[in-house]
């Protein structure tokens, strides 16, 4: 597949808009993570399928404006990501609208979750970026990107989260169950991103170069 660039102009738009998106998106996935889901017999969470989505927009910032701009996305977001997760989470903690009174008092075990998801965040992004932009390079075919920065930087993620969040936590199932539900965690997230999120990937990308270049100059995209 054929890497294109944006123009300064649309680049510094996509840049902001993709910020907001990683954010929304790990104050969802914070949100989610509280609750727990039964699936075929196996503990998990909602928030696993939720956090891919951020995956699927890190690689395609890598593929079209490179990867300074890509980390610059993450540490742009991260605080006010770690900000607005804590805040969203103590007012909706397990899931149930606790009121403004909530943000009061100050909530250890959201504060870790938030923590937790702020370092997972980080690590399991800059990894994505590091191995997508490694493997993009040569003559592998376009999906091959895509699915090895998935398989490593959504495996950091998702240990180093359930590691900080849940390891000795004070709520007793998280603290007991925290291993399977990251590795069923872990199974779903792969799953979805290379089942869903990597086609998504090639689709998304081959209509950013149609609308990007001149109809009659365009090459194949994949």
């Amino acid at each position: 597949m054929n890497s294109p660039s944006l123009p300064p102009s649309r680049a510094s738009a996509y840049l902001a808009l993709l910020v907001a998106f990683h954010i929304v998106i790990v104050i969802a996935s914070n949100y989610l993570v509280q609750l727990p889901i039964d699936l075929f017999g196996f503990h998990s969470t909602w928030g696993a399928f939720s956090f891919p989505f951020i995956f699927l927009a890190t690689d395609l910032t890598v593929r079209l404006i490179g990867k300074i701009q890509a980390r610059r996305v993450i540490m742009r977001a991260m605080i006010p990501a770690l900000i607005a997760s804590y805040f969203v989470s103590v007012l909706f903690h397990s899931g149930s609208f606790n009121g403004i009174g909530a943000l009061g008092e100050f909530n250890s075990f959201v504060f870790r979750i938030a923590f937790a998801s702020f370092a997972a965040y980080v690590l399991g992004q800059l990894m994505d970026v590091h191995v997508f932009d490694r493997m993009r390079r040569g003559d592998m075919q376009w999906w091959v990107a895509p699915a090895a920065s998935s398989v490593v930087g959504q495996a950091l993620d998702t240990a180093a989260f359930f590691s900080i969040a849940f390891w000795h936590s004070s709520n007793p199932f998280m603290a007991t169950h925290w291993g399977e539900i990251a590795v069923v965690d872990y199974a779903i997230k792969l799953s979805v991103s290379l089942l869903l999120f990597v086609p998504m990937y090639g689709i998304a990308l081959n209509a950013i170069i149609r609308f990007i270049k001149p109809r009659d100059a365009m090459p194949a995209a994949i």
